[in-house]
């Protein structure tokens, strides 16, 4: 089952982001501070940011972080699938497929993600649902 997120699940999503930024698939984590904006702007606003709580069962699982803007070489409306994160026991119960699955019903142009390269099982399933890499270098100014 995947759900939009809501305000009574705040202690769940900062937990599951903190998990996240403490796991190999990000480069380093960030300040407790940065989760609690995030949720504060989930529940403020779903025009640019939304998330989405993947659960097995009614069991909460992970979540997903999305992003919109509008691309021109895309086309139209992109979603940045900004953060995908499943907890480690429910790993390879097919929760990835079925959020990508719901991903591509939103009416998007483009559906963009990154990737830690040392990522690979994620990478094999990006692969396998038929994301390509794209030939950019990404740059940051903080």
């Amino acid at each position: 089952m995947i759900r939009k997120i809501r305000p009574q699940d705040r202690a769940l999503f900062l937990e599951m982001s903190e998990e996240f930024y403490r796991s190999p698939a990000v480069l380093h984590p960030v300040p407790r501070e940065y989760h609690t904006r995030t949720f504060e702007e989930l529940m403020r606003s779903r025009e640019r940011i939304e998330c989405y709580i993947l659960c097995d069962d009614d069991v909460p699982a992970g979540y997903a972080l999305l992003q919109n803007t509008f691309s021109r070489e895309g086309g139209g409306l992109t979603v940045w699938i900004d953060e995908i994160y499943i907890r480690a026991p429910f790993r390879g119960r097919g929760l990835g497929k079925e959020f990508f699955a719901f991903a591509e019903t939103l009416g998007a142009s483009r559906l963009r993600l990154e990737v830690e390269p040392e990522n690979v099982r994620a990478i094999a399933l990006y692969r396998a649902l038929g994301y390509r890499p794209l030939p950019y270098a990404q740059f940051v100014k903080e």
